[in-house]
């Protein structure tokens, strides 16, 4: 009795044939007629409708097939041709391959080349009001990693309120900034979206005079200035939604805290701290105060990593924008035309230095 349906691969003639299957062989006849043995070992499985189970051979050059319809002879034919779907798994596996490093080479191009071009068209066009929004949760999220430790003694407190409202007058119309510092040993300074600059206590320590930390603050502002935050923030948090699809986490639950540590760690372009160093040195030439003082500042802290060895952590500004002898020229370059009076007096000095001291 036929039970089954074979296709020669060569005509489109429909033969009604049955089957005799054993552990080792599926032999096909048509009525008496013998037509062809599959070995067990190379009978494959393929797509078929519904109901079907489409058998071909996996050494076979033509395009031979069986079709079969009956479930009690799937059933046998499954127990005994152990290696049916080998082949459809392999090809599905290979197509997953494929795909998968597809969507990755995907990703990595829009993370290397469109974020960047996307985050520098879209910073304008976000509202300061949403800037500032988006920085407070930000700010949260930095003051957890460095556990909240803000320094708030009094007279330090008040004499960096002095010198940040002496660096704003000197550019009317400039950003509003926060500024507090942060009690942390690693010698950074940072300013996130919305303009909240947090200048790192071992930073202060290394100054040796008000224009080095009054350099650090302006070319702070400068980033406020020019948004080189929201334009990070924007980078990092399309980066993270982007690798959260990569590695599964495609809720972007980790975003925030990607983003947090993202602005901590990373530096600004080459672009942004030019800039950034260009609104420093106006900003000190226009209180009548050298402008490169910040670069001597950085220079001493690139110093002491060659002392300290690798462990010493150096500013995220210094790892990808180093103090080059062109970057202290520029600088040098804004001279005042005549001195103008200390930022700070020797007291205030040395009050801001102790600013993370507590009685």
């Amino acid at each position: 009795m036929a039970n089954a349906v074979f296709y020669d691969g060569e005509s489109a003639r429909r033969r009604a044939v049955s089957l005799i299957i054993t552990a080792s062989v599926i032999d096909i006849h048509e009525g008496s007629e013998w037509i062809a043995s599959w070995p067990a070992g190379e009978v494959r499985q393929r797509e078929a409708p519904d109901g079907i189970l489409r058998l071909t051979r996996s050494d076979a050059s033509s395009l031979a097939r069986l079709d079969v319809a009956d479930a009690e002879l799937q059933a046998t034919i499954r127990l005994n041709c152990r290696h049916l779907d080998d082949s459809d798994r392999r090809e599905r596996t290979g197509r997953i391959l494929v795909w998968s490093v597809a969507a990755a080479i995907s990703i990595l191009l829009c993370v290397f080349l469109l974020l960047p071009i996307l985050a520098e068209r879209l910073t304008p066009l976000v509202p300061i009001s949403y800037e500032r929004r988006l920085g407070t949760a930000v700010d949260n999220q930095v003051r957890a990693i460095f556990k909240g430790n803000i320094c708030e003694e009094p007279r330090g407190l008040a004499a960096l309120r002095s010198l940040v409202a002496r660096l704003q007058k000197a550019r009317p119309g400039g950003p509003a900034v926060d500024v507090a510092v942060l009690d942390s040993g690693v010698p950074n300074a940072i300013a996130l979206p919305g303009g909240r600059i947090y200048l790192f206590r071992a930073l202060l320590d290394k100054a040796e005079s008000v224009d080095e930390i009054a350099g650090v603050l302006a070319h702070e502002m400068g980033h406020v200035a020019h948004r080189d935050g929201l334009r990070k923030m924007i980078q990092a948090g399309g980066t993270s939604y982007l690798l959260g699809l990569l590695f599964g986490d495609v809720t972007g639950g980790g975003a925030i805290v990607f983003v947090s540590r993202y602005l901590v760690d990373s530096a600004h372009s080459r672009e942004a701290e030019t800039a950034a160093d260009d609104f420093a040195g106006r900003t000190m030439v226009a209180l009548g105060r050298p402008a490169h003082a910040v670069a001597l500042l950085l220079r001493r802290i690139e110093g002491d990593k060659e002392e300290d060895g690798n462990d010493f952590r150096i500013p995220a500004f210094l790892s990808t924008h180093p103090v080059t002898d062109q970057r202290l020229k520029a600088l040098e370059k804004q001279v005042p035309s005549q001195p103008g009076e200390p930022l700070l007096t020797q007291e205030e000095w040395r009050a801001l230095k102790e600013i993370c001291k507590t009685t």
